[in-house]
Order: structure tokens, then sequence, then C-alpha cells
């Protein structure tokens, strides 16, 4: 009965004003909480299960993009399928007017779901490098396809209040940083249009559910991820000095690595050179001729970031030439391709999106987290092409306040991202995703 009321708001105006063009409800009437609540109730809720119980992997998502690209034709959104891959974009064209892009990303995480969850995924998937894993939504791409489609319903509900366009993308592999440009790279701005604006949100577990954060600025981190191959030359184990053992080379490299941070950037300057995978070797008492690191790299500062990756690629060389290595087995430095610069919100842009989560969702509802880590988004790809799209990406807490209050007391830790038992309270995190996300783009779009 809710969802009616617009429609019954707009007649009435037009009866009494036979002369004028129709118009929209005011803000005030339009009930738009309510209505989300009760297509939660309908649709949202079972919605959110079914990709919850079938997440699929980076590039792999075909069955999860095939019912996101279902669930918004079934709305009557026009939408293209296999945009870089996976991706698809649905256009909702309501007249002249700007366009927005509006962002959901679509992929799990190769983790093995412990949550306890009634609609836990018991998924295996064969990933892109062969490797048989167990799939999980760890990171809440769940509920932002979810709200995807719940904010896509109600911008159709509240056309009247809007002319332009909105692209609603779904994208591929945000968790391998690599489906925004894959989706880029096929043609994504050329075939569907620069966007005047882009918007996205995310999920977070250490924030109370339903309460939205959105500043100015930076918003996340740069990240590269760093393969280095280190050379040496087999031997028997009891005769190291036939041989140029690379074990003992990556592991004077590891340590030396840490000294990029401490000791050549500025102590207030913030970054990151994690060693995340060692591996070499098959036998006790055999060198072998190899050793392979996996380095994740993360700063805020596109030069630091070059001065970081330039730091690394000197130091394995150096590494190298101490321990007598000649220059064909020298350690070979390469970037995996999973690499994204800053996300940076546009200030402007910010201060209008801030303005109406205020005034049309009140300002209770916003908050300032304390995070301190240097989490990547690829995102910023969609912003930081050489188009420079205003960007706006903001954060939709997900855990429940009593919870997080709880862990402050000294009780139960509330799960991270990417953990196996990672959980958000779906319904808080969906509902206010769709009413935020539905503000900013009436916001955008106002036929005002």
């Amino acid at each position: 009965m809710t969802a009616l009321l617009p429609s019954l708001a707009c007649l009435l105006v037009a009866l009494a004003s036979p002369a004028d063009p129709p118009v929209g409800p005011p803000a005030e009437a339009v009930d738009l909480a309510a209505d989300v609540d009760a297509h939660w109730d309908s649709h949202l809720a079972a919605l959110f299960e079914h990709f919850h119980r079938n997440p699929e992997l980076s590039f792999l998502e075909h069955e999860t993009a095939a019912r996101l690209a279902a669930e918004l034709r079934a709305l009557g959104v026009e939408v293209t399928e296999g945009v870089g891959g996976t991706g698809i974009v649905g256009v909702l064209a309501n007249g002249d007017g700007p366009t927005v892009l509006v962002r959901a990303d679509m992929d799990g995480l190769p983790v093995e779901e412990r949550s306890g969850l009634p609609y836990a995924s018991t998924k295996r998937q064969v990933d892109i490098t062969g490797d048989e894993v167990p799939v999980m939504h760890a990171c809440g791409h769940d509920v932002h396809m979810t709200a995807l489609v719940g904010t896509a319903r109600q911008l159709l509900r509240l056309r009247d209040r809007w002319s332009g366009t909105v692209m609603l993308v779904g994208q591929p592999a945000e968790e391998r940083i690599g489906g925004a440009r894959a989706m880029l790279d096929d043609g994504l701005y050329e075939r569907f249009g620069v966007p005047d604006a882009a918007l996205a949100f995310h999920v977070s577990a250490g924030d109370p559910a339903g309460r939205i954060e959105v500043e100015p600025g930076l918003v996340y981190s740069s990240s590269d991820s760093v393969d280095i191959t280190v050379r040496g030359v087999g031997a028997h184990g009891a005769s190291p000095h036939r041989g140029k053992d690379p074990i003992y080379i990556a592991s004077q490299l590891v340590v030396a690595l840490q000294g990029l941070v401490s000791r050549e950037l500025p102590p207030r300057q913030p970054g990151v050179v994690t060693v995340g995978s060692f591996h070499a070797g098959f036998k006790h008492n055999i060198i072998p001729d190899e050793a392979r690191l996996q380095l994740t790299v993360r700063s805020n500062d596109e030069a630091v970031r070059d001065q970081l990756l330039g730091g690394i690629r000197r130091i394995a060389e150096g590494v190298g030439r101490t321990n007598g290595l000649p220059d064909e087995l020298l350690p070979v430095v390469e970037l995996s391709g999973e690499s994204t610069p800053t996300t940076v919100n546009d200030e402007a842009l910010v201060a209008r999106v801030r303005g109406a989560f205020a005034r049309e969702l009140g300002e209770d509802v916003l908050f300032s987290s304390t995070y301190e880590g240097m989490g990547a988004e690829d995102f910023a790809y969609f912003v930081q092409t050489e188009h420079r799209v205003p960007g706006c990406y903001f954060n939709v807490g997900g855990t429940p306040q009593e919870e997080l209050d709880a862990e402050a007391a000294g009780g139960p830790a509330v799960p991270s991202h990417h953990s196996p038992f990672f959980r958000v309270a779906p319904e808080p995190s969906v509902t206010a995703g769709v009413r935020a996300m539905t503000v900013a783009v009436l916001e955008l779009l106002s036929a005002e």
C-alpha cells in the first residue's frame, strides 16, 4: 500500500493544476524508508541469501552476473552482459540530464565459511589458476549487489523526481583489483558514456549497522601486488659452498625490504611492504635454484607508491649483487597486474551527498570511523581515468551496536572482512545502503 502513495499524490497535484506539468511529491511525502523495508521483506532478503549461498570467484562470476542481470531486467532496466568478462551494465534513461554511475562488486573470496549462518556457503570452485578452492562472500559484496537491485527499484518508483541517466554497474573481480580496469578496457565509457559522477559503497563489519560514513579526500590506499623471483644455483644441502642458496638470499631480501618504510619514508608518511608468501624447495637436504616471494605494497600517495616500487627493485638487485649473483641471475621483480591507485573522494561531490544524507536521512545516521588500515579499492579506476570523473565512495555499517560495545568491553571480537567467520546484519546493511544510494542519486539528478 505504501508504494501507491506517491502515485496518488501525483494524481491529486495534476487534478488540482491541469494547466501545469505533473510534478513529483515533495520529499517528505515519499516514505522511502517504509518502501525499502517492505521490499526487503518481499524480495531483497531472499535475494541476499541467494547471493550469499552462491558466491563465485573473481572473473568467474557467471551465474552471479546472470542473476543480477535478470533481477534488473525484471524491473525494466536495459542490461548489457559480458562487459569486461563477466561485468554487467544496466542503463536507466529518464530524460535529459547528467549521467551517474552506481557500482556494486560481485565476486567472493577463496575462504571456507565458518560463520554458522543457516545460509552459509558450501560452494567450491576451480579458480583462474586451476586450483579448486572453497568460496565465500567474506567481504560483503552480496550486500552491495542486493542493494543495487533495491536502488534500481526505488529510482524507477521515484522517476518523476529525477532526470538524466543512471548507469548500474555490476563489476567483477574487485578482490583481484582488476575488474574495473577490465570493464574500462572493454569500452565501458565509450559504449555507455562518460558519467558526470560515480558512486559506490562498502558495508563495514567494524561499524554500527545502518549508519553511514562519507568523507572527502583519501578513502582507500593504493595497492600493488609484486612477485619477486630470487634465483640461485642448486646444490646439496651438505655442500652449500658449491651453490648459491636462493632461500638464504631471499631471507635477507625480506628483512632488507622493511627498511623501505622504516628508514626511507618520513615518519608521518604511511606505507606498507608486506611479504605474504615465501615458497622455495622440496626436500630437507637440497638447496633449490629458486625462491618466490609475493608482496603487497600500500601507500596513500602516488609519489610514495613510485618510491616504494622503485625501492623494491633497487634492494632486490642490491641483495643479489651482495651475494655474488651474476647479472643473469639477479632477482626478477614483476607487478602481478593486481594494482590500483588511491581512491580519492571529490570534495564538492561529497559535500552535496553528505548534505543530502543529513537532510533526507537525518544527521544522526552519519558517523566517522577510526579505521587505521590501508585497504584498497579498484573503484579508483572509474574515477581516475583520463576523464577524471568525480567520485564518492561511502561506508555503511554492518554490525549491531551492541556487538561492537561487547567487543569494546572485552567480549567476543567482531570478525573482520576476509575472515571465515565474517558476517554482517543483512537487513540494516542492505536497507541503509538502498536508502543512502537512492538519496545520493536523487540529489545528483534532481528534476528541480
